[in-house]
């Protein structure tokens, strides 16, 4: 991965001009052997955002959509453990490295997989993240997709933005939000950053709405009154589901999986689904 990140091109040297440029082109030939490219955006941390991509990769899976998850969180890489494989390493062939498959056929990546041991922090500046990403879209051999959702780390920062600048044709973004007034606070400086950068197709997930109790079903808005449709159409966005919070959702992490892989009769589980459906129908 890039240990140094280079200055604009009028700095660089021809050789590394000439780098710069090869990577552009593979890039290029890469992502457009994906048919459509859902970015995973929140405001803040601690909304279930990475939750919500992995079972969003999951429900595209399941509806028969030939799916990969590209985990761009470089320095809280979360997505291995969500579908079970970390610590798997990654092979090279042909000069590309092979994305990981989960036990359902998604193909996952992540610097989750190139880093020695979980506790071990990644201390990069900008560049060298951006830098990271880039290879991630130019030099992994994703192959043909119908899907590839990236997951990107909280907040407007590096990441992101060098994933909805570099990527081409960004087809969707999906907002997570909680129902509290700070993380909502913080999700509309998302949505004006992806539209300032002309994308306009952006959806709104309220998770944690509610909990649902085990034992009698009962309902309780713990993080304040959901307002998830109201929210969305005050940021002119299309609303896509709120999502409770359950059981499932703690029981799936600490089994290294996903709702809808194994809580596939659950209400959560069915609104994944239903989530992707609208994606597919309002956006792709």
């Amino acid at each position: 991965m890039p240990e140094h990140g280079h200055g604009h091109g009028g700095n660089m040297t021809p050789e590394q001009q000439k780098a710069m440029i090869e990577q552009e082109m593979r890039l290029y030939e890469q992502m457009g052997k994906v048919k459509y490219k859902i970015a995973v955006m929140s405001g803040k941390g601690g909304v279930g955002k990475s939750t919500v991509a992995a079972n969003l990769a999951e429900a595209f899976q399941k509806k028969g959509m030939v799916t990969g998850i590209m985990d761009v969180d470089i320095h809280g890489p979360n997505i291995p453990k969500l579908f079970g494989v970390e610590g798997k390493e990654v092979m090279i062939d042909n000069g590309k490295m092979v994305p990981v498959y989960s036990k359902n056929g998604i193909k996952v990546m992540s610097m989750g997989f190139l880093i020695e041991t979980n506790d071990k922090p990644i201390i990069w500046r900008g560049p060298q993240k951006s830098g990271a990403i880039k290879q991630f879209m130019a030099d992994v051999a994703w192959g043909d997709l119908d899907v590839l959702i990236i997951d990107n780390p909280p907040g407007t920062g590096d990441e992101p933005l060098t994933v909805l600048q570099t990527l081409p044709n960004v087809d969707a973004v999906v907002m997570v939000t909680t129902p509290n007034s700070i993380s909502q606070e913080d999700v509309v400086k998302c949505v004006n950053m992806v539209k300032m950068l002309h994308i306009d197709k952006i959806g709104l997930v309220e998770n944690m709405a509610y909990y649902v109790c085990p034992h009698c079903g009962e309902k309780s808005e713990i993080f304040g009154k959901s307002q998830g449709d109201e929210f969305a159409s005050q940021m002119d966005i299309k609303f896509l589901d709120s999502l409770p919070l359950t059981e499932e959702v703690l029981k799936s992490t600490e089994d290294d999986s996903t709702v809808v892989d194994s809580y596939v009769q659950s209400e959560l589980s069915e609104k994944f689904i239903s989530i992707a459906d609208k994606i597919e129908k309002e956006f792709l």
